[in-house]
């Protein structure tokens, strides 16, 4: 993998995260990745070369930051950039242990660090904006953390399409001299282009990188899925939320494109709608998610693939951005 540049920071990262929202993950057959599996990740990423490591304070109820710690305890921690994310509620009774105000912040990165083992975070995102928390205060509160050198740099995630509340948030921070958002993380993939109806555009005028999750629509993009079979055991068959969003003829019609791009360069839809995502401006590092190590190499060979822009042209063209007015 190569190196870029976090936002318009100095930080260099590897051009694919690795997200660890699966660590932890309670479902009805246990763990959806558990600790040693967790550890075969990371090891397979970072034997790849990758640095970037994706993580939030509820992931898998502050598991996936502890098992990252243990892993880290026995690497230099300086060879890596982690990032994690605050605002979910971690103490249901306490109406001050959620959302963005400056007791709950303060109070969660405290648990963060010491979950990963660590005295600082790379990057610090802001889960969800919340409304009940002045945006002078949550600035102000966020600069103080990388003043006392707990952060490094400041994200946003899952904004969009809010893309103004990002140009009021820095521009209190270019105002009062706070530390500015310097990274976003929306929600995009070839089925999912919300963001380009103008956060993208958002995201250039105020030099913010992008380091989008759900690359590969929620699994849609992998190619398990066609117009006849549905496999079962999937979100496909069991989520009318999922059917509705994505299983639908004109995402059809994408994958169709996906799979015949994928048949020119000897590659998988999976490698394919990640490489695509490379080439796009602002962008930063896609996450992506694995179970197995096999998963994890397959979306990593994206990194090997330079599609012409004639095929970049015929995957955005695919599917339009949708219209938000």
């Amino acid at each position: 993998m190569e190196y870029t540049q976090l936002g318009n920071t100095g930080t260099a990262v590897t051009e694919i995260s690795f997200g660890t929202w699966r660590f932890g993950r309670e479902t009805d057959d246990g763990y959806e990745v558990d600790k040693q599996q967790a550890h075969k990740l990371l090891d397979a990423y970072a034997d790849a070369g990758g640095n970037f490591i994706d993580t939030a304070d509820v992931y898998g109820g502050g598991l996936s930051e502890e098992w990252i710690g243990d892993w880290l305890a026995g690497r230099d921690r300086e060879d890596f950039v982690i990032a994690s994310k605050v605002y979910w509620p971690t103490r249901e009774d306490d109406p001050n242990g959620r959302g963005l105000s400056r007791k709950h912040i303060r109070r969660q990165i405290d648990g963060i660090l010491d979950r990963l083992g660590t005295e600082y975070v790379d990057l610090l995102y802001i889960h969800r904006w919340d409304d009940a928390t002045p945006t002078t205060e949550l600035m102000r509160t966020l600069d103080g953390l990388v003043r006392a050198g707990k952060v490094n740099h400041l994200g946003t995630s899952t904004m969009e399409p809010n893309a103004w509340r990002i140009a009021q948030a820095n521009e209190i921070a270019k105002r009062e001299g706070y530390e500015p958002f310097t990274v976003a993380q929306p929600r995009y993939s070839l089925v999912t282009k919300e963001v380009e109806y103008d956060y993208t555009d958002a995201l250039a005028e105020y030099d913010v990188g992008m380091c989008p999750w759900s690359p590969l629509g929620g699994g849609f993009l992998s190619g398990k899925y066609t117009r006849d079979e549905i496999p079962a055991g999937t979100r496909g068959a069991e989520s009318d939320r999922f059917e509705d969003r994505y299983l639908t003829e004109e995402n059809f019609d994408v994958l169709d494109e996906v799979r015949a791009v994928a048949d020119e360069e000897d590659a998988s839809p999976v490698q394919v709608a990640i490489a695509w995502l490379l080439e796009q401006p602002t962008m930063t590092a896609p996450i992506i998610g694995a179970r197995t190590v096999d998963q994890l190499e397959e979306n990593l060979g994206a990194t090997d693939m330079d599609l012409s822009e004639q095929q970049v042209e015929r995957l955005s063209e695919a599917k339009d951005a949708p219209s938000l007015v």
